[in-house]
């Protein structure tokens, strides 16, 4: 497989170095280990001297301020540690980028858009079955129609479509938390297991019908205060979770399943929530084949706000160290790619590029869960680091 190009310019947000840009590195300087990272104009600077993780730095009152006030040690040009984290070339002897989050929970709201909410009922109907799925497309369309976008989740009017597709004998699990009062929220993956940009992304071998899932990822501390933003992919194995939604667990938390970054944007006056609401995301994958997919999610048409995914997210819930939340994605790929009426799957090499105007260029190759480089920088190997490395009282918030 080709290693991944990893240009500068897609990289970074339309203006550039105006946002506050964080991120996590590892620096093999020393004893090596993640370090919470600033991206600059000049360079990519190591703050580890000041705040140990990034969940901490989400905890402060304003991290921007604090992130401004630190001068970190600078560990290289963003071009450098940028062709470093290409994961098929990569010298672990030099800094590459890390996903942008350590402590927090990786969480993901689905079904929080229309389009893709019809997708996930062509999926439980079909049975995890592609070549079934643009027959059963017409026919759930031409049943609840191809716009729900103007209902409003737990609505009078969702309710009375509710009752009306029941009686159809058509009313899905999809449907019940796309337009019903509470939403699709579940774990992604563990603590630490994200990848970050230019690292492998892994499909499972056993699965023959699946795609990426462009999100935006709000960053939210333990108080439930939403601290900024990145990009992920919340890779989709159709397949798996066709044949039954209690399959979720398996077809979304796998080894190198889940990729965030490049960094995370914190809220200043360049960003905020407001950014987030319109943000568009564009998606497009590569094959070596040949092969080009093109897609975009508008977050204008997600159907509940980013506040009540986050409440929702809270429930009865505690976060100490935070939590990550994927907001879902527009976008479903039905382009056909190896037969017709096959629609969209991935081939090993393809490279996803997710991308928006205020939060850089994620980039992932693509290859099989068991052929990716295995999770093994668990809590317990990451809090031993910080403790060798004298990192662990070293808090100035």
């Amino acid at each position: 497989m080709q290693p991944i190009a990893m240009p500068t310019s897609p990289f970074l947000p339309d203006d550039l170095y105006t946002g506050t840009l964080v991120t996590r590195i590892w620096n093999p300087a020393g004893i090596g280990g993640p370090s919470v990272a600033v991206i600059r104009e000049d360079a990519v600077y190591d703050l580890s001297g000041h705040v140990a993780t990034m969940s901490a730095l989400l905890e402060a009152e304003e991290p921007v301020v604090w992130v401004r006030s630190w001068a970190g040690y600078r560990v290289g040009t963003l071009e450098e540690v940028l062709a470093n984290s290409t994961e098929a070339t990569r010298d672990p002897g030099k800094p590459y980028f890390l996903s942008p989050c350590d402590l927090q929970v990786i969480k993901a709201a689905g079904v929080t858009f229309a389009t893709s909410m019809i997708e996930r009922v062509i999926e439980e109907k079909a049975g995890g079955d592609a070549s079934r799925a643009q027959d059963i497309r017409a026919q759930v369309v031409a049943h609840i129609g191809s716009d729900l976008a103007a209902i409003k989740p737990g609505s009078a009017q969702a309710m009375q479509l509710k009752a009306a597709l029941q009686a159809q004998g058509i009313w899905s699990q999809y449907l019940e938390v796309g337009i019903g009062p509470d939403a699709e929220v579940f774990t992604k993956a563990p603590v630490l297991s994200s990848v970050g940009t230019g690292s492998d992304v892994g499909i499972r071998s056993d699965s023959h019908w699946n795609n990426p899932e462009p999100e935006v990822v709000l960053a939210v501390n333990s108080r439930g205060v939403i601290q900024g933003a990145c990009l992920g992919n919340d890779v989709n194995l159709r397949d798996i979770e066709g044949r039954s939604a209690l399959l979720l667990g398996k077809a979304k938390d796998n080894n190198a399943s889940c990729a965030l970054g490049p960094f995370i944007r914190l809220f200043d006056e360049s960003f905020d929530l407001d950014h987030v609401r319109r943000q568009v995301v564009q998606l497009q994958v590569s094959g070596e084949d040949g092969f080009v997919l093109l897609g975009s999610s508008s977050m204008d048409q997600i159907s509940r706000d980013p506040l009540e995914l986050v409440q929702q997210t809270l429930g009865a819930h505690q976060y100490p160290d935070g939590f990550m939340l994927f907001m879902g994605t527009l976008f479903a790929p039905t382009q056909d790619r190896d037969q017709p009426g096959g629609g969209f799957t991935h081939h090993l090499g393809d490279v996803v590029r997710i991308q928006s105007p205020h939060l850089g260029a994620l980039c992932n190759r693509v290859t099989h869960c068991e052929q990716a480089a295995p999770w093994q920088f668990g809590l317990g190997a990451f809090f031993a680091n910080l403790a060798k490395r004298g990192l662990l009282l070293n808090e100035d918030i």
